[in-house]
Order: structure tokens, then sequence, then C-alpha cells
């Protein structure tokens, strides 16, 4: 007989492991396949070592500028390997830790690849041979793998993706950055920031397409302050390698030489892996499994989380559907993730966080909308910290008198702002008011006031903008 447990996930990256701690936590049994390490991609090839790398790039950068301080430090030089290992250390614990929790939870961890058979039955090909799972309830998480483009094979040294990137034993001299979305940006933000001549080539009329506009265009300046050049509109069509450069073929320009090409055009999912021809859980065109808004497949007790469905491809919306999935399974009658009003974060120098609406996505929703915007240049926090850049928006409904009334979006650029997103989030999802949030106290003197003071400007009547 198979094992038995009340829920199988199949995949151990954010939304898979997430759901086996949720459910484990709600007394379930739970048996997770990896065919890898726990953590997926976000922990070893995605989210962890991306951001520990931007924080190497934003100490360098503090360093250069140390002199600002009255800091005498010199030129500084990047030790490319410490920095790596370190990367490494972070990973390591992170994972170690990770481990622990699941085995704490009483989790069964299965080793290998998982396919879904039908009829809550999942086969594992793990090191020791084929063995079979069943569950009364399966929750697919297989994730995802890096987009290619044509023309541009990965051979892991002209031409990388994110994974390859994150793993690098050296710094090239020239990068050309395929892609100016969250990805892109970020890796484009890292390299120069640590002395690489970037290009960044993106297909669309903007760098960051989604983003508030006004937003995008203070990570545009700041890029070319900073020695980025940005190439929109741009169509490639392939890459003529040579003996330690590459010449990047520009439809209508010169080629680009380079020693290294990042391609940075997002992810696909990884269903094919899951066997899932002749099961009835139904894929669309583009390879994502169908789900309904609690997560369900189109097969009675199968749900699909993460970068498998079409949703948002961050690691907290993987964790907001991992508790959605357990709580429909335990028959709570969850409510749906929000899909249009989750928080995003975007790592590159200056940071991007925003939640809800923009201003032209507002509109075109067919709000009346008011926005107000104010720059960390009145910050004076942002003043302490050297980190001017950026600017808070905030975007509300038009009320009957003519007044901002529901917040229905909160955008911002600048110094870390990831980390100050969070009221701004609140107030989005909670249907929060201008006069409700502008009634809040600000600590001073913090870079988050800036959020309150544009709120408070809102009402008519303002502090210091």
């Amino acid at each position: 007989m198979p094992d038995q447990f009340d829920v199988i996930v199949i995949g151990g990256g954010p939304g898979g492991y997430a759901t086996a701690l949720y459910g484990a936590s709600a007394g379930l049994s739970v048996a997770l396949v990896e065919k890898d390490k726990v953590g997926g991609t976000c922990l070893h090839r995605g989210c962890i070592p991306a951001k520990e790398l931007l924080e190497t790039a934003h100490v360098f950068r503090t360093v250069v500028e140390s002199s600002t301080f009255g800091v005498q430090a010199g030129s500084p030089t990047i030790d490319w390997g410490a920095a790596m290992a370190r990367k490494q250390k972070v990973v390591d614990a992170q994972w170690k830790g990770l481990e622990s929790t699941i085995k704490g939870r009483k989790i069964e961890i299965v080793p290998g690849t998982g396919r879904f058979m039908g009829n809550g039955a999942v086969e594992v090909d793990g090191p020791d041979g084929t063995s079979t799972l069943q569950g009364a309830n399966v929750v697919l998480a297989a994730g995802s793998v890096p987009r290619t483009i044509p023309g541009f094979d990965v051979d892991g040294r002209f031409v990388l993706t994110s994974d390859e990137v994150l793993s690098m034993s050296d710094l090239p001299t020239t990068a050309a950055v395929i892609g100016g979305g969250a990805i892109g940006c970020e890796f484009a933000s890292t390299l120069a920031d640590v002395g690489v001549k970037v290009t960044v080539l993106e297909a669309l009329p903007k760098i960051l397409p989604g983003v508030d506009t006004d937003v995008a265009n203070v990570v545009a300046r700041s890029f070319k302050k900073r020695g980025i050049e940005v190439r929109t509109g741009v169509r490639l069509t392939g890459h003529e390698p040579g003996d330690k450069t590459t010449k990047v073929q520009i439809e209508g320009s010169d080629p680009l030489e380079v020693e290294r090409v990042i391609v940075s055009v997002g992810r696909r999912p990884l269903s094919e892996s899951l066997g899932l021809d002749g099961t009835g859980v139904e894929v669309d065109e583009r390879g994502f499994v169908k789900v309904g808004e609690t997560c369900r497949t189109t097969v009675g007790g199968v749900w699909a989380v993460g970068d498998l469905i079409a949703t948002p491809q961050l690691a907290h919306v993987g964790f907001a559907e991992a508790i959605v999935t357990i709580k429909d399974i335990l028959g709570e009658n969850p409510l749906p993730v929000a899909y249009d009003r989750v928080p995003w974060a975007i790592y590159c120098q200056p940071e991007v966080a925003f939640a809800g609406h923009s201003e032209e996505s507002a509109r075109e929703a067919g709000f009346d909308v008011v926005a107000a915007k104010h720059p960390y240049k009145a910050n004076a926090r942002a003043w302490i910290v050297n980190e001017t850049d950026g600017l808070v928006k905030v975007i509300a409904e038009k009320g009957a008198d003519g007044r901002a009334g529901r917040i229905l979006g909160v955008h911002m650029v600048g110094p870390w702002v990831t980390e100050q997103l969070g009221q701004g989030y609140l107030a989005v999802n909670w249907e929060a008011t201008v006069d409700e949030v502008a009634a809040f106290i600000q600590p001073h003197p913090t870079l988050s006031e800036l959020f309150g003071e544009t709120v408070l400007s809102m009402t008519g009547r303002s502090l210091h903008g």
C-alpha cells in the first residue's frame, strides 16, 4: 500500500513549502516532494541571493561615498569571490533553518520528482527508485524556470540567465541586460554599482513596464546618472560570439559588444514536469495550470499555487496562496487573494515598492482620481542617509465633493521603500480614506513619514509640503 497523507505537495519552493508548513500547523499530515533543495528558486537562485548581492553593491557604493560623511576610506575594491562566499553563507543558513522548521512540523520530505497520477496518487522518481504516495488532497507547486529568447541560447559563458548570474565566479567589465523589468533592473543596478559597464535592452517603450510612470522615470534618471545605458523599443536578432566577447545584434543599430549577456525576460511555469496529460488538470496555452479563486484546479482534490499559476510571480503571493489553499482544504471558506492589491518590491537602486492602482491604471479602470506626490528631497532622514532621489505618490478616488477619498494606490521609489510600503499596503487593502490615514501620527525624522505627509496634503492642508 502507498503511504497515505492528508496533503501531498509537489514542489518545495515558497508556495509549496508554505503550503506544507501551514497545513502541518493546522494538524494535517503532509508529504513534501522536492527534487532538489527545499526553498526553491527564491532561496537558492532568486530572491535571497540576488538581494544579498544587491547589499554588497550597496555597501560598496556607501564606502565610495564615505568622504561625504567625513570618513576617508580611500578607493575600495571588490573581492567578488568573498562576496559570493557571503551570498552562499546567507543562502545556506536560510536553507538549514527552513529544513529544521519543516522537520520540526513532522512534515515528511520525499526526495525526487513528483508526477500527479490522478485519484490522489503521486509517483515519485527518487534516488532510490520509484515510489507512490497517496493523498486525500494534492497541491501542485512545481515552480518555474527562466524564459529564454530565440538567438540567445544559454551557454553559461556569454549568455546567462538569473541561474548562472547568481553563481558567476568573476565579474565582467561589460554586460548587456536583456529585459528592463524588475529582475533586469536589479541585475543592472548590482553590476553597475560594482563597476561593470551595463546596457539595458528593453523591447517595450520604457523600463519597469506596469510601474507608475512617475516612479519608473525616477529609476531611469538614476540609471542614466550612474552610467547605465538604457535602450528601449529595441528588437534583437541574436549574437555573434568571439574569443572573449560577443556582439549583440540590434535591428537598425550597430552591434553591442559585451563580455556577458544576461537574459531577464521573465519566467515560465514548469508544468510539463508534473505529467498532467490525461489527469483532467487543465493547463493554458502558456503552460500555467488553470485554477479558480481559491487555487482549485479543474480536478477535485487538487490545488495549484505559486509560479505554476498565472498570478504575480512573487514569493509572498505564493505564501498567501498556500494559506488560502489549506483553508479551502479545511472547508473554512477563505477570502481569495486580492491580486490587484498585493505588495510589490523591486530592489534596484533606487528601490521601488507599490500596492494597488497606478495613476494610469486607476484612470483606465474608470476612476475619477486625485493624485499627490512628494519628493524625498523634502525629507530630513533622506538627507541624513544621503539618498534623496525618489518620491512617494498616492492615488485616491475623487469624491462627489471633489475631495480625495478612498486610497486606491501607493507607489514609492527611493531609499529603503521596500521596508516602508507596509502602511501604504494596509491603507489600500483596508480601503481607507485619505482623512482616516492623515489622522495617524508619523514618527520624525523617518523616511516613512513622507507617506504621511503626502496623504495629509490630499486633505487640502499640509505641514512641510
